[in-house]
């Protein structure tokens, strides 16, 4: 089977996008599947690391030039409505199309998955000759897709809000239970309830996602110097190697009065979180895994697309919440103080967290492409 994934990485969108679809990338590649990745050269892109898994990956050149806004924003279905997020792309629908079409048609993939706010059905129809199959990752629900499947891992989102977008045989994945996590969080998920049987705050990691763009883990940092955290406690900040904040955050972490260490490019992020008492995250893709691992969090916000996620998670009793109205600082502290106080509330986050998500998402996604 051949697949060509669709997705881009960089520094205003951050790396969630690629880095899911290299999950279900590396479980097909497994199966024997041909991968292969189309992703345009934004700043922040993450192409080197998919070739350096050993995945091609065709790069598409950054327009340097204004994108026109006519062709970006009106859906497929003619009805005027703006895609919100059409600036990410780098170019308009057709020239992106233009770009993908002679690389689609030369492979001829089985399936082609698309992973990426700014293409529609209008993207996909005008390259539905070079592919036979078409898979769309997404969370958000707000525009047309012409799919054959497509994949929503939100915590609580109904099929029904995708049935007016897509054409009516199409198979929609709806709900965390399809989320797509590497197989090391599902191996450590027994090890990971485990040792929270009593849970105490000795491990904090940090983690903002692999851009951080507006460094919220220096504000993080900043607020934690007011809280009143266990004398015995340890900080991991985990970061992206194209983070623009990272040597500053470096710096901030000497200072801190607990041992705090800045890891980055981390490969065993799954343990690392097994092995956590308290994350304090972005609430992105790592939402999922941190539920696997029944990791409690508190949950920062940092994007308009995050907030159903976020909010779902805390009525749920998994996470607690920093909205982006929310100051970080006066916040963080508050909401620490009763989670080091004894384990029943950590208890509580784990065991909602741990009812959310199994770690078996990709394997059910993969039974569906090979069939």
């Amino acid at each position: 089977m051949k697949v060509v994934f669709r997705g881009d990485a960089s520094l205003q969108m951050g790396t969630g996008h690629v880095m899911r679809c290299l999950t279900l990338a590396d479980a097909l590649a497994a199966r024997g599947a041909d991968c292969q990745f189309i992703c345009r050269e934004h700043p922040g892109n993450l192409i080197e690391q998919i070739r350096n898994k050993g995945y091609i990956a065709h790069a598409l050149p950054a327009h340097t030039e204004p994108v026109g806004a006519n062709s970006l924003a009106i859906n497929a279905t003619g009805d005027g409505q703006a895609l919100v997020h059409s600036h990410w792309l780098g170019a308009t629908q057709e020239q992106d199309a233009e770009a993908c079409a002679p690389i689609l048609a030369d492979l001829n993939p089985d399936w082609l998955i698309v992973d990426h706010y700014a293409l529609n059905a209008r993207w996909e129809r005008a390259l539905k000759s070079h592919y036979r199959k078409l898979m769309v990752i997404d969370d958000l629900a707000d525009r047309s897709h012409q799919c054959d499947l497509l994949l929503d891992q939100t915590y609580g989102r109904n099929a029904e809000d995708y049935r007016a977008w897509v054409p009516a045989n199409s198979r929609l994945l709806c709900g965390s239970q399809y989320a797509l996590l590497r197989p090391e969080f599902s191996a450590l998920r027994p090890y990971s309830l485990k040792r929270r049987a009593a849970p105490q705050l000795h491990k904090l990691l940090i983690t903002m996602g692999g851009v951080d763009r507006d460094n919220a883990t220096g504000q993080v940092l900043e607020a934690l110097r007011a809280s009143q955290l266990p004398a015995d406690c340890q900080i991991t900040v985990v970061m992206g190697s194209t983070a623009p904040w990272l040597e500053e955050v470096k710096r901030q972490a000497q200072d801190m009065a607990w041992p705090t260490r800045v890891v980055v490019g981390v490969s065993d992020m799954a343990k690392l979180m097994a092995n956590s008492d308290l994350a304090i995250g972005a609430a992105g893709a790592t939402s999922w895994e941190r539920c696997c691992l029944g990791l409690p969090t508190i949950m920062l916000v940092l994007a308009d697309n995050q907030q159903q996620v976020a909010q779902g998670l805390e009525e749920a009793g998994a996470a607690r919440i920093i909205n982006q109205a929310q100051c970080i600082a006066g916040r963080l502290p508050n909401l620490l103080e009763p989670l080091t106080v004894g384990p029943a509330p950590l208890l509580a986050m784990s065991q909602s967290a741990m009812s959310i998500a199994d770690g078996r998402g990709v394997n059910t996604v993969i039974q569906l492409l090979e069939a």
